[in-house]
């Protein structure tokens, strides 16, 4: 018997804010459109528009600011 990991996509929703901790995506976003292949975000400081392959996995919910103070 083998430990494996299981990576399942988060079933995002338009107008979610999400933050991501780390990488060249790392930051506060909102998610203003989906498709099944494609999420489109919205950085809430500069306003720039991004279309991404879908990418999300949820490791942890929150709450409190956002977006997060710099």
């Amino acid at each position: 018997m083998s430990t494996f990991l299981v990576f399942k996509p988060y079933p995002m929703r338009i107008g979610q804010k999400i933050f991501i901790e780390s990488g060249p995506r790392r930051g506060d976003w909102e998610v203003i459109d989906l498709s099944d292949r494609k999420v489109n975000l919205r950085c809430p400081f500069s306003g720039r528009e991004v279309e991404w392959d879908r990418f999300c996995y949820l490791v942890e919910e929150g709450s409190g600011d956002w977006p997060h103070p710099e």
